[in-house]
């Protein structure tokens, strides 16, 4: 088989598994493009990439950079890849760079191309109670995720999966697909389709869309708090604090309670929706650990009337 020059660009844990099979194939990755090291933790302590780390790890030349600008393209061009390959990278490619290998780049994207462009496929698919999603190869162009796919594979979403557990599985499967995309871009055999149906966007989430509405059915809220963790996480506050809700279920065996009203029932500390009742399993008060939402609510100030708002 040809072996192809190649430049990846990537950045969190969902990259790596791309990053190890390409450096262990017949392929040759000249550079590795990752964001700059950031603050990480209460202490704020400078951190490099799951990338980045793996890109030492395994003795690859590492450009650190939060923006594809000049000085980039400039270091890339120079390197005269075949191909450029780009997951979760934290940026965009742009011209000159986005034609400077000869073959341009492609990305690999956890969605089902065209349905969730944009940078939380994953997260959006679960809020949006999405039963299937999948991963796509496509080759990159200035417009958000529109180029002609190489690739595609599907998957179940789990009626319990968290965004985390999705995308730790999408990376897997996703580095898999990859890696067949790049083998036959080599051969030649590669074809690309364009995207067929109805457009979705996935935007950044900020912390505010973790904020759970307890007036939205069972399903909406359980699907919110699955599609937010872990990042950027779902949240409700009591008395005026903030809770992070980091397990939750629906209890369709319990009776239905006002949206927002917090009960005690068997051992089991329910909240309120427009539907089913909602278990808190999992919480964390802020400032402390994450512990037993039954063991917060008995430990918790007394309050006659307290609302999960």
């Amino acid at each position: 088989m040809t072996s192809l020059s190649l430049v990846f660009a990537g950045s969190p844990a969902a990259a790596v598994p791309s990053l190890r099979l390409l450096a262990d194939s017949d392929h040759e990755i000249r550079a590795v493009i990752t964001r700059e090291n950031s603050p990480q933790g209460r202490r704020g302590i400078l951190t490099p990439t799951p990338v980045a780390d793996v890109a030492a790890e395994l003795g690859l030349h590492v450009i650190r950079a939060n923006r594809l600008g000049a000085e980039v393209t400039e270091a890339v061009t120079a390197m005269e890849p075949d191909l450029g390959v780009i997951v979760a990278y934290g940026g965009l490619v742009r011209e000159p760079l986005l034609s400077s290998p000869r073959l341009g780049w492609i990305n690999l994207h956890f969605s089902l191309l065209p349905r969730w462009r944009g940078a939380a496929p994953v997260q959006r698919a679960i809020i949006a109670g999405d039963d299937l999603t999948g991963a796509s190869v496509f080759q990159l162009v200035p417009e958000l995720d529109a180029g002609d796919v190489f690739g595609q594979l599907t998957q179940a979403i789990g009626g319990v999966e968290t965004s985390g557990h999705l995308l730790e599985s999408l990376s897997e499967s996703g580095a898999q697909l990859l890696l067949r995309v790049v083998d036959a871009l080599a051969d030649g055999t590669a074809r690309a389709e364009q995207q067929r149906g109805d457009v979705t966007l996935a935007p950044k989430l900020t912390l505010d869309d973790g904020r759970i509405d307890w007036t939205r059915d069972a399903v909406s809220v359980a699907n919110l708090i699955r599609g937010v963790t872990p990042e950027p996480g779902a949240f409700t506050t009591v008395d005026d604090v903030r809770i992070k809700v980091l397990d939750a279920a629906i209890a369709r065996d319990a009776a239905s309670i006002a949206p927002g009203e917090l009960r005690l029932s068997a051992r089991r500390l329910l909240v309120g929706t427009a539907t089913h009742p909602i278990e808190l399993i999992t919480v964390q008060p802020a400032g402390k650990k994450a512990m037993a939402a039954p063991d917060w609510w008995r430990g918790r100030p007394a309050s006659t009337n307290a609302v999960a708002r």
